[in-house]
């Protein structure tokens, strides 16, 4: 009878909300899948709000690849509202913490009840550095998954230095017309499109950015051809672990509920009647939303710009909860009087949107979009090229990547900080509009190379591939 193979085990420790989730389930399997030798066990922790994970978290068809919940010690109804308002500092931190102990019992079950398995590593999202705590603890190695692009990164891990070992104080940057010379680019980046959690003292953002110089390694949702001057500058900075970008790690597919599908149906139904590229796609992400005078100047832009539109129109959640964006009754409440009909030939207003499966349709021809890390990536991987509008985190990073540094995209405003009331007008809407539309753009026939470059980065032989067996080579190094 042959002696059963002892597996290496990796421990993920995700943020259990869908736009963190989404790549680190992909990775985890993706990793189960290159390597016979691995096992994933992802832990699912929780958060005082839906965070709309569920189908994301069944335990798959997979013998290598597990999901255990950890229930939280305190009960979420007993904190006040207003600790769950802000991110990171009162919303992350404290739900964490409180489920160290509970992580360290599970993590140590695993490593008791598993005569099969090894654990070799945490693999920690970027906001879970707390966990390391724990990591140390049973003497673990530890990881850090960032599903964020290397230019935010170096941007923040640049910051935080500033703010530690020289000093500075960030907070006098705000709403400063200055500009700073960051490694990672190769452009001066100004202050309006740093990370706005960098100008509150109460935040702890570069806190947690501090930690990840203490991991063995920094693994992002990116691609050498993508950042290729982000990777080379990282890796050159002996204070900076190892940088391993396994990217694009992508959600190709999911399980949706019973209204989803019948939405995906009419919406492909409805795109499959739209001529080649003819089709302008706006979707501000799982977390974004605008609202009032905003929504109207954006359906005044689509009109008078004549494209053909695909609108994911998302209510926003509101002020005094943390949720996410919900679905409009009768959108028509919130648009111009009107609008619906006068577009209804040429538009499509709807709620929540099957992303890849639109960005994947023919029709499309250009993407609004957000510049969120997740609908960065899916954008490029199908060739379809952005104009970027951030509205939060480190998404004024990306935009300035992306419009000032590599130039791959249209920009409508970079620097937009919705917390300033700032009221983007319709007529520099649809100039961005009329400008991705254009057909033979040089960014759309960037966007076009960059798309076969994006996948032959995972195939045998490509970048991505070759970090992926770099990094499990020193997973297996530390384990021996």
């Amino acid at each position: 009878m042959s002696e059963a193979k002892t597996l290496t085990s990796l421990v993920f420790l995700p943020l259990p909300i869908i736009s963190h989730m989404v790549s680190a389930v992909k990775l985890g399997k993706l990793l189960a899948d290159r390597d016979e030798r691995l096992s994933i066990t992802i832990l699912i922790m929780k958060l005082p709000m839906e965070g709309k994970i569920s189908s994301l978290t069944k335990n798959p068809p997979h013998s290598r690849v597990n999901f255990v919940k950890v229930q939280p010690q305190v009960q979420h109804d007993s904190i006040s509202t207003d600790q769950w308002m802000k991110l990171p500092k009162d919303f992350v931190r404290p739900a964490l913490e409180s489920q160290k102990d509970l992580v360290r019992d599970a993590v140590a079950e695993i490593m008791k009840s598993s005569s099969s398995s090894k654990i070799a590593a945490f693999v920690i999202d970027m906001f879970c550095t707390s966990m390391m705590d724990v990591a140390n603890e049973l003497g673990i190695p530890t990881y850090v998954f960032l599903p964020i692009g290397l230019a935010a990164v170096g941007l923040m891990l640049h910051l935080q230095s500033l703010r530690d070992d020289h000093n500075m104080d960030l907070t006098e940057y705000k709403n400063l017309d200055a500009e700073i010379c960051v490694s990672a680019f190769t452009k001066p980046v100004p202050a309006a499109v740093w990370p706005p959690s960098v100008f509150d003292k109460e935040s702890d953002l570069l806190d947690f950015i501090k930690r990840y110089r203490d991991t063995q390694g920094i693994i992002v949702n990116s691609f050498l051809e993508l950042e290729s001057h982000q990777i080379m500058s990282l890796s050159n900075d002996h204070k900076i672990p190892p940088i391993y970008p396994l990217g694009p790690i992508l959600q190709l597919g999911g399980d949706q509920t019973n209204q989803e599908n019948q939405n995906h149906t009419e919406i492909i139904g409805w795109l499959d009647k739209q001529p080649h590229s003819s089709v302008v796609y706006l979707c501000f992400g799982s977390n974004g939303s605008v609202d009032g005078e905003q929504v109207k100047e954006i359906a005044v832009a689509l009109e008078n710009s004549g494209y053909r539109f695909l609108w994911s129109l998302r209510k926003p959640p509101p002020r005094e909860s943390f949720e996410f964006p919900g679905e409009y009754e009768n959108p028509q409440d919130v648009l111009p009087k009107g609008f619906l009909k006068r577009t209804a030939e040429r538009g499509k207003v709807i709620g929540w949107a099957p992303q890849m499966a639109v960005l994947s349709h023919p029709a499309v021809g250009g993407f609004v979009s957000h510049s969120g890390w997740n609908s960065t990536l899916e954008s490029l991987w199908w060739g379809v090229p952005m104009a970027v509008w951030p509205l939060a985190a480190e998404q004024q990073a990306n935009a300035f990547l992306l419009v000032k540094e590599i130039e791959m995209a249209v920009e409508i405003k970079i620097d937009y900080n919705k917390d300033n009331n700032v009221i983007v007008g319709s007529e520099m809407i649809e100039t961005a509009i009329r400008q991705l539309m254009e057909p033979e753009n040089g960014v759309r026939l960037k966007v076009r190379a960059l798309k076969e470059k994006s996948r032959l980065a995972l195939m045998e032989g490509g970048s991505s591939f070759n970090y992926m067996k770099l990094f499990i080579e020193n997973v297996m190094d530390d384990v021996s």
